[in-house]
């Protein structure tokens, strides 16, 4: 009893802190959406851990790519154990015929189609090619030894592997690399064929039909990759589990699953007691300390559920495959002691640090790091820590130090456990991090996060984040009450839930740090589509969530590519580069070459969509900040941009735009309309600066260009794809900047004929791009939407990404790509540009009083009241007592309403 009353006066005292903002363990709002992939431990592209699962236990924790990372829980209730995160893999894996990791291995190889019975065991393959494995792209692929790099071309591999009679008594796996399309085969049988799709480390445990098709002696892997275009890839190897088996562990029972901004929710019944989980990211746009910081919490609470006590014990389990690419490579793991806090802590041993760049990978230097704050850890055998735990409700004797060599079979377990011990009901937290020890190479200069500028160690931030718990995890729930009633209030229920599901995303594909001139720099990845840095047209379309809360940010995003572009030795050319390089390098544009053809065809640069970019991206922040400092600053790149507009804008040659997925396009109407908006974001910086006369000239180019736009690409109940195609159609979402902005370039008539045409393109999970193809880019849906007149307009198309995200079968983080018929997704992933989907919730803010007009007229820091000035607000609708810098809504007392410009 007296246990209960100190257990009762905790959990008041808790209360009592929680007041104001609700429990922790009860989330904001309940939701409905079933996310395809649910982001569990997150703060940048490479810390990123999701479960792709409908329960927590249904299959193991990956990383945003699909990789494999995973972290196991376990809850003891009386002596029996539940699973209720991850799930048991059965195996641990030792080579047989291990992959080019861990040496290089030999096989016979053919780059021509061989005779058809080129798979079985028996075939004479004496004059094929003997070459060293792996084999594809050396600069895009690690431990590549043979080049093979032509599009559209295949290799045929033989490998003869030799088992042992105690290698065939076992489960056996193949695990195989490919890019593009694969085949396996074992002795002349199917072991497994993909689609066109590139994977790392693909698992496969042998159907039985192809183990019976195994000797003891030679067999033959046969392996064929097909590479369409691109990266290309091809290794393989065959491994053994030597994992002893636990059957006595149970299952949990899940019984809710809820996302909100900065915490992921789940319920579990286990046995007489229930368990509440909260993953909680403490990132707040506030707060750039905080939304830097690698660090997450993970808070439990367990609570009986028939009025009894139990003895309990929650423990959490994972390996240092977390600091690895792959589980073959080399690790070091050991117990550290920091100010009395024992971390496990782990990593790869060559820390090669910043040494890994491109797209679909993870990272490989650094260090996993798990305090033992409310709980011991351990370091040991998994099988040992697995068993001791199940049978005791202990960890089993922990390692001061483990190095794992690359031809040893298991990696150790990180054990972290709290007991509870006999309890009715009580709670707690742990706090996993990762320090990665340098996190960007900007400009020739590699940094620490924003967090680490001043030379804080990640064993301080844990000791802060121990010490604010209370605090941060109230921030955490006024976040998502934030995202959550803002987006409620600008749409619906199912619009609130598909923004509190893309704020983690969004920010976790993002890298804060401060350059050498003390800048602010916030670089994004561009996930799972080249993996570039910076990527200008993915900033643009992510800009609406930073544009909403905190602008500093974006700004971060557009000076890097301003100092890039400002540095003639790196740039040069008339028009923005489109990226800085693969992440996390940003020392040189890598998407392609940046030599024009004659021609006029630009290759795989972006000339007017990037430049349109960055212009309306600096024309907003200024606005936004009622003042154009910022643009200041790079007035002449600015200028140099706009001008390249007004030259090729009208009707853009053949060239890239960032939704030309079916190719090249020229005389695109859509990326006009963004040419002819970055011209009118030039002008308005310069009316800003009081440069009238630039301010008319280029307002009045802007207005005769989006004249004759409206003019010429008219084709009757809609507007074209292309000035030259009738019978095309397109979802025009740049337009918004004119609906936003105030300026009326494009008719309101245009607008919505636009948008009503798109109604009638509707299908079940959204609306196309345009008329080529039958996919779609949620992003620029959430912006078409706000074309609509009311909420009830914008929520025909917004709901329709709620239903994808709600029902694809692609267990992937939300992509923005899809098939709108069928709710496929078209290979993006874990992308930054969800940000987009916070158009609606700036555009209200911006607009609060949709009576203003839209005429600006110039006025001294005096304002002339000469009209009878009645009242001003500022641009998000704030009375104003006094006039204040930047732009100014003006009511006069003869009704009139102006926006006027004070200096």
């Amino acid at each position: 009893m007296k246990k209960l009353l100190l257990c009762l006066v905790g959990m008041a005292n808790v209360l009592t802190v929680e007041a104001q903002v609700g429990s922790f363990f009860e989330p904001y709002r309940r939701t409905s959406l079933r996310l395809p992939s649910v982001p569990l431990i997150v703060n940048d592209p490479y810390f990123s851990i999701w479960s792709a699962h409908n329960n927590l236990y249904d299959g193991a924790t990956c990383h945003w790519t699909g990789q494999r990372k995973a972290i196991d829980g376990l809850l003891r209730v009386d002596g029996t154990t539940y699973r209720f995160m991850g799930k048991d893999k059965g195996r641990l894996l030792k080579p047989v015929a291990p992959m080019a990791d861990m040496g290089a291995w030999k096989a016979k190889v053919s780059y021509t189609k061989p005779a058809a019975n080129w798979a079985q065991r028996d075939l004479n393959d004496s004059k094929w090619q003997t070459q060293q494995a792996a084999f594809g792209s050396p600069k895009e692929y690690p431990n590549i030894r043979t080049a093979w790099t032509d599009t559209n071309s295949d290799i045929y591999i033989r490998r003869h592997v030799t088992l042992t009679k105690e290698d065939l008594a076992r489960d056996l796996w193949l695990i195989f690399s490919h890019d593009d399309k694969c085949e396996v085969y074992i002795n002349g049988v199917l072991a497994t064929e993909t689609g066109e799709t590139w994977v790392q480390n693909e698992e496969l445990m042998l159907p039985t039909n192809v183990k019976q098709s195994l000797r003891v002696g030679d067999n033959v892997i046969a392996y064929h990759v097909h590479n369409t275009t691109g990266g290309a890839n091809a290794d393989i190897g065959l491994f053994a589990n030597v994992k002893e088996s636990h059957n006595n562990i149970r299952n949990a029972v899940q019984t809710s699953c809820d996302v909100m901004a900065t915490n992921t929710y789940y319920t579990f019944r286990c046995g007489g007691v229930d368990l509440r989980l909260v993953f909680t990211a403490p990132m707040f746009l506030d707060d750039l300390n905080l939304l830097s910081t690698p660090i997450n919490y993970i808070s439990y609470q367990v609570r009986a559920n028939d009025k009894r006590k139990h003895d309990v014990q929650i423990f959490f389990g994972t390996t240092p495959e977390l600091a690895v690419i792959k589980n073959t490579q080399p690790t070091i793991s050991r117990i550290q002691n920091v100010n009395n806090i024992d971390y496990v802590r782990t990593g790869s041993v060559e820390q090669n640090v910043l040494g890994k760049s491109g797209d679909i990978i993870c990272i490989d230097w650094g260090y996993l790091m798990i305090p033992n704050v409310n709980g011991n850890v351990t370091m040991a055998d998994q099988n040992a820590v697995e068993s001791q735990f199940v049978s005791k409700g202990t960890l089993a004797q922990r390692d001061a130090l483990r190095i794992r060599s690359n031809n040893e079979s298991e990696m150790p377990m990180l054990g972290y456990l709290h007991n509870f011990g006999l309890t009715e009901c009580d709670s707690s937290y742990m706090m996993i991090g990762y320090d990665e020890v340098q996190d960007v190479q900007f400009l020739g200069t590699r940094y620490k996060a924003y967090w680490a500028k001043d030379g804080q160690q990640l064993t301080d931030a844990f000791e802060s984040f121990r010490d604010n718990y209370k605090t941060y995890m109230q921030r955490a729930r006024r976040w998502d009450k934030i995202i959550y009633d803002d987006a409620l209030a600008a749409g619906n229920k199912k619009y609130a839930e598909t923004l509190a599901a893309s704020y983690r995303q969004t920010l976790a594909a993002h890298k804060l740090f401060m350059d050498k001139d003390g800048d602010l720099m916030y670089f994004s990845k561009e996930n799972s589509s080249g993996g570039f840095i910076n990527t200008v047209d993915v900033t643009y379309p992510a800009a609406p969530l930073f544009f909403t809360y905190n602008t500093q940010l974006e700004k971060g995003a557009l000076e890097g590519v301003f100092k890039y572009c400002a540095d003639s030795s790196r740039w040069g050319f008339h028009f923005p580069a489109h990226d800085l390089g693969f992440y996390p390098i940003a020392d040189k544009q890598t998407y392609a070459s940046c030599f024009p053809g004659a021609n006029g065809d630009f290759g795989k640069n972006m000339p007017v969509e990037e430049a349109g970019n960055m212009v309306i991206l600096t024309a907003m922040t200024c606005l936004r900040e009622g003042k154009a400092d910022f643009a200041k600053k790079y007035w002449d790149l600015l200028t140099m941009w706009t001008n390249y507009l007004v030259a090729n804008g009208q009707d853009p040659a053949n060239q890239l735009c960032t939704d030309d997925f079916a190719g090249h396009l020229a005389h695109n109407v859509n990326l006009s309309v963004k040419a002819i908006m970055g011209i009118a974001g030039y002008a308005l910086m310069a009316q800003m600066q009081g440069e009238n006369a630039t301010y008319r000239t280029y307002m009045d180019k802007a207005r005769q260009m989006a004249a004759t736009l409206e003019r010429t690409a008219n084709d009757g109940d809609h507007y074209r794809l292309a000035y030259d195609r009738s019978g095309t159609w397109s979802m025009k979402y740049n337009m918004l900047w004119d609906k936003m902005w105030g300026l009326n370039l494009f008719s309101k008539q245009m607008k919505q004929k636009e948008y009503s045409y798109y109604l009638t393109k509707a299908e079940p999970y959204g609306i196309p791009l345009d008329n080529r193809e039958r996919y779609t880019k949620s992003d620029w849906e959430m912006w078409t939407a706000c074309l609509a007149e009311n909420q009830e307009g914008f929520a025909r198309i917004a709901d329709l990404v709620w239903e994808f995200a709600n029902k694809t079968k692609n267990r992937v983080p939300f992509s923005d790509w899809y098939w709108v018929n069928s709710g496929d997704y078209q290979i993006f992933q874990g992308r930054s540009v969800l940000g987009g989907h916070w158009m609606k919730v700036l555009m209200d803010n911006f607009l609060k009083n949709k009576k203003f007009s839209t005429d600006i007229e110039n006025v001294t820091q005096t304002p002339d009241t000469s009209k009878n000035e009645m009242s001003r607000y500022d641009v998000d609708g704030r009375r104003l007592s006094t006039p204040k810098r930047g732009i100014n809504v003006v009511r006069y007392k003869d009704k009139t309403v102006k926006k006027v410009v004070v200096r």
